[in-house]
């Protein structure tokens, strides 16, 4: 990562899935890591709507204000979690399906924190892959296919409703939850 100003810190956004679903994800990254001794990124399990960025922490409320604006808009999303995937040959995850739902919150969250400041052009140019990360560090090629090989044949499902935004805070180890700000919109 790239070095952070003194007064910058680096946030994502994310949906954050029930503790059923946390304690599911989590066994299942640390029976990897024992197995194959890989990591993941040091945060709860989520699915990322908004990837790491920098925000001057002197300006925290104008970017907390814009999140719980933005939700008071948005109602609950159905997520569904099927099956396992990769981004080869060094991601492992849990597959979120591309619900029309979930796909439009994405695009209405992006163009909402775009008009404070908040967008990557890479990240713009590249399709949503909603996905829950198990397996992203320490991956060699050949631990990647072996770990892969298992992880495929396996199934996994689960269903729930999302109804709030989440926004981590690296603390400079690992990611923390800042704040949640609850969809209550009623259509």
């Amino acid at each position: 990562m790239a070095s952070v100003a003194p007064d910058e810190a680096r946030f994502f956004i994310a949906l954050i899935p029930p503790i059923e679903i946390q304690n599911y994800a989590n066994s299942v990254i640390q029976e990897l890591g024992d197995r194959y001794h890989t990591r993941t990124s040091p945060s709860p399990p989520h699915i990322t709507l908004q990837a790491p960025f920098l925000w001057q922490m002197t300006n925290l409320s104008r970017l907390e204000s814009c999140l719980s604006q933005f939700t008071q808009n948005q109602s609950a999303v159905p997520v569904k979690l099927s099956g396992f995937g990769s981004f080869a040959p060094r991601v492992l995850y849990i597959n979120v399906l591309k619900t029309p739902e979930l796909l439009a919150l994405q695009a209405r969250l992006m163009a909402q924190l775009e008009t404070h400041g908040i967008f990557d052009p890479i990240v713009q140019h590249r399709a949503f892959s909603p996905h829950i990360t198990l397996a992203s560090r320490n991956l060699t090629l050949a631990t990647f296919q072996q770990a892969w090989s298992e992880l495929q044949l396996r199934q996994v499902e689960f269903e729930y409703v999302s109804d709030r935004l989440t926004l981590l805070l690296h603390d400079g180890q690992r990611w923390q939850i800042r704040s949640q700000f609850l969809m209550n919109a009623r259509f």
